[in-house]
């Protein structure tokens, strides 16, 4: 049986999909990095700014959902707060 893919609605385009959500933290972060130096250059049309900033905004998010989940799971290995992080 075939997993799904996650999808949003291009709202420029109803009938278009944006990009699917991204898989690995990694990935989301390398294509969010270059989004902003993308937007922050100035040279994108307007429409494509738009679509850049929702797609900047759905990586962030996830980006986000991810670090709290590992967040969580280490609250879970250590007990309920985290504890300092101590090199050796």
């Amino acid at each position: 049986m075939r997993k799904p893919t996650a999808t949003t609605v291009n709202t420029e385009n109803p009938s278009e999909p944006l990009a699917a959500a991204p898989v690995h933290y990694e990935t989301a972060l390398a294509e969010l990095e270059t989004l902003v130096m993308q937007l922050e250059g100035g040279q994108m049309p307007l429409d494509q700014l738009l679509t850049g900033y929702q797609r900047g905004a759905q990586l962030l998010k996830f980006c986000r959902d991810k670090l709290e989940a590992v967040e969580n799971q280490i609250k879970v290995l250590e007990g309920t707060e985290l504890k300092p992080w101590a090199q050796d």
